[in-house]
C-alpha cells in the first residue's frame, strides 16, 4: 500500500509515545510518517536504538528529523538514517549528497528556506552557509541542484503558514513543472491545512508531504488524534 492517500497526500506529524503514533496511523490508514527528532536522543546510538524500536513497531512508518530544521544535527540525521535504514529522511539542502550517499535506497528531502523575493530560495541553510552572504536562487535552478545530489523532495521552511502565500505557490508551481514532490513546513494548523492543500494541488503538484507538528499537539506532547481526525477528513474531502 502506497503512504499516499490517492497517491497524492501523506501527513508527516509527531507523536508523544509508541501507543500515540499507532493511534495517528489507524486514523491515516497508513498514510503517514512519525516524525522522530535526533535533538531528542543525546547522542547516535541512543537515537538509532529507541527510533528502531519506533521503525519496528510502526511497519517503518517513520521520518528522521533534524528538529525544527536544526543545521548543526544535519550529520547526526545522516549517520542515524545510515544505521536504520529508514522509509524517510529529513535533511538541509547542502547536506542531500552526503546523506544520499550513505543511504541508497531512503526518500531524502532538502529543506530551502523562504528569501523574501518570489521566485527565489535560500540554500544557504548549512551550519557554516547560514553565517555567510546567503545564497539565493531560482527555485527551478534549486530543483535541479536537488536531482543531482540524489534528493527526492523539496522541503519549504519555514514557510509561517499562509504568510508567504506568493513564495509558497511560486514554489508549488516550480515543483509541479519539475514533477517533484513538495512537503510544506512551519505553522500549519488544522485551521490552515486545506487551504493550503488545495493551492498545491491546483497548482498541479502530484505528491505532497505535509508538516504539522506542534499546532496538534497537547502540552504533553502528544499529538491529539482529535486534530488528526480533523486532517484526515482534509485528504478526503480533497481528494
Amino acid at each position: 500500500m502506497s503512504i499516499y492517500y490517492h497517491d497524492q497526500l501523506c501527513l508527516n506529524c509527531l507523536c508523544g509515545s509508541i501507543e500515540n503514533a499507532k493511534e495517528i496511523l489507524e486514523v491515516m490508514e497508513g498514510h503517514a510518517l512519525i516524525g522522530l527528532l535526533s535533538t531528542a536522543y543525546e547522542n547516535e546510538a541512543a537515537a538509532v536504538s529507541a527510533m528502531l524500536t519506533y521503525q519496528n513497531a510502526l511497519n517503518g512508518h517513520i521520518s528522521v528529523g533534524l528538529g525544527g530544521g536544526n543545521p548543526a544535527q544535519w550529520q547526526k540525521v545522516a549517520h542515524i538514517a545510515k544505521e536504520l535504514k529508514p522509509a524517510h529522511v529529513n535533511q538541509l539542502f547542502t547536506a542531500v549528497g552526503y546523506t544520499r550517499a550513505l543511504c541508497p535506497n531512503a526518500h531524502i528531502n532538502a529543506l530551502v528556506s523562504p528569501s523574501g523575493t518570489c521566485g527565489l530560495v535560500k540554500v544557504s541553510v548549512g551550519p557554516l552557509s547560514q553565517q555567510a552572504e546567503p545564497a539565493l536562487i531560482p527555485i527551478s535552478t534549486a530543483i535541479e541542484m536537488i536531482r543531482e545530489m540524489g534528493g527526492n523532495s523539496l522541503k519549504f521552511f519555514p514557510m509561517q503558514g499562509l504568510t508567504r502565500r506568493d513564495e509558497l505557490m511560486a514554489v508549488a508551481e516550480a515543483a509541479a513543472k519539475a514533477d517533484l514532490i513538495l512537503e510544506p513546513t512551519g505553522g500549519i494548523t488544522t485551521d490552515n491545512l486545506e487551504e493550503i492543500l488545495r493551492m498545491l494541488l491546483n497548482a498541479g503538484v502530484k505528491k505532497i508531504i505535509p508538516h504539522v507538528y506542534t499546532s496538534i499537539m497537547d502540552e504533553h506532547g502528544v499529538t491529539r488524534i482529535s486534530e488528526v481526525k480533523k486532517i484526515a477528513e482534509i485528504f478526503k474531502k480533497l481528494l
